[in-house]
């Protein structure tokens, strides 16, 4: 297990090159897998504001319901990572590393109802576990094998659903007393996300499908087409639309919500572009997707291609590429970083 010192780390890694926000500013974080970076661009343009170090393997980011912190998985590579990266989102600095001791391979992430507590499933421990955001595990939650990947949050945030990408299920989590109930989702059950009517939606990237269950018993009540590898869902802040990124197809799938049937499906890899080499071979690979708090956005890693693709949602078309670091996947917005420093209620 690769057991990284906070003191250590923290020499190493507090050089840190952001440039201070402008007031009211929304950024765009996103997190390079094999670069161990964590960059910051602008909403308006993609132009790059500033760039820190992370641990080895940053796979997922999270940021608070306020947004005064960015929180990254350092999920490390050949050796095992067990730590948290906490970033201040008014200038970028590390403000701690969390250590999470004997539960490594930390991945998925979502801040709980209150706002200083982290939930993150950990492979290597098979586990969800409930993090103090001030820098200690407060307990752990078994998830039994079959690899824990990512995880999302009800609606009322009393319940956890974390997807088992090994086991092609869905566990249900109470928070309150930890108890799990587990269902059967699709082969590589791997992207997550609760609707607005309270639905958990899976993608399953070995079957080329998502299916939508019961948030209470997780029976499936629809199973959608998603062809090509469908490895991540996220929603429109109006929760109209899902959004599945497709890795190996290279496309984003537009689900309505309501009626569940397709609305687009949008080409992301740029015709004459050589991709660099990923674990699905020489391909645009897909993964992250967020949507611009304004719903006017989305926004696409585009991880074999070292680049974000934006797409209109106007015309489900991508309008712009912005350049990132090496093999960028997780993506997090602060929609007003500046707003600790004006003084603003948490």
């Amino acid at each position: 297990m690769n057991r990284i010192s906070r003191s250590g780390l923290a020499a190493g890694l507090l050089v840190v090159l952001f440039a201070a926000p402008a007031a009211g500013a929304a950024e765009l974080l996103v997190g390079n897998k094999s670069a161990d970076t964590l960059w910051r661009l602008s909403l308006e343009d993609g132009r790059k504001l500033g760039e820190s170090p992370t641990a080895p393997g940053p796979h997922e980011i999270a940021v608070s319901p306020d947004g005064r912190l960015a929180v990254v998985s350092e999920y490390g590579r050949q050796a095992s990572g067990n730590t948290l990266g906490v970033y201040d989102t008014t200038d970028g600095h590390l403000l701690r590393r969390i250590d999470l001791g004997t539960h490594s391979r930390p991945h998925g992430m979502r801040f709980d109802a209150d706002g200083q507590h982290l939930l993150v499933t950990t492979e290597g421990s098979d586990a969800l576990v409930v993090v103090d955001i001030a820098g200690k595990v407060d307990r752990a939650i078994d998830l039994g094998p079959g690899k824990g990947h990512m995880v999302a949050l009800s609606r009322d945030g009393k319940v956890a659903y974390v997807s088992k990408v090994g086991a092609g299920t869905v566990v249900r989590v109470d928070l309150a007393d930890g108890a799990t109930l587990e269902k059967p989702a699709g082969a590589g059950a791997e992207g997550i996300g609760v609707a607005p009517d309270g639905s958990v939606w899976v993608s399953n990237r070995e079957d080329g499908s998502v299916t939508v269950h019961d948030p209470a018993t997780l029976d499936v009540h629809d199973t959608l087409d998603s062809d090509g590898f469908p490895i991540r869902v996220g929603f429109t802040p109006s929760g109209r639309h899902a959004l599945v990124t497709n890795a190996r197809a290279a496309t984003l799938a537009v689900f309505d919500t309501v009626s569940r049937k397709p609305v687009a499906v949008v080409a992301l890899a740029k015709p004459g572009t050589e991709y660099r080499e990923t674990m699905l071979g020489r391909a645009a690979l897909p993964i992250g997707v967020i949507s611009d708090p304004s719903g006017k956005r989305v926004y696409v890693a585009i991880s074999g291609g070292n680049e974000i693709a934006v797409v209109d949602t106007a015309s489900w078309s991508v309008v712009e590429r912005w350049p990132t670091g090496d093999e960028p996947d997780a993506l997090g917005i602060v929609t007003d970083p500046a707003a600790p420093a004006r003084g603003k209620a948490k």
